[in-house]
């Protein structure tokens, strides 16, 4: 899909529970499995990912669905510890 879709406004967006988590999903889209030891290693994708608590990704889902699927989740995570590890992976991706 990353090869077909990728000039098309493809992103990732995830639901991870943790920094760390959020920071390994990130990276293996952007920069290939950093395990190396899936699929992905050593494939970068170069895909923008995002965190579905993150302020520009929330600002574009209607509120109930939000408060619906999300909100309750939102409020047991460390929204910006994740906001944080995924946009340090989004600004070190760009710079390569």
């Amino acid at each position: 899909m990353a090869e077909r879709y990728k000039d098309d406004g493809l992103i990732v967006l995830l639901g991870t529970p943790n920094a760390e988590s959020s920071r390994l999903y990130a990276l293996t889209v952007t920069e290939g499995d950093p395990s190396w030891a899936g699929p992905l290693a050593g494939t970068a994708l170069r895909l923008p990912v995002f965190h579905i608590t993150e302020a520009a990704v929330k600002a574009q889902i209607p509120e109930q669905i939000y408060q619906d699927q999300v909100a309750l989740t939102e409020l047991a995570i460390e929204v910006d510890d994740i906001a944080q590890a995924v946009a340090e992976v989004r600004k070190n991706g760009a710079a390569a």
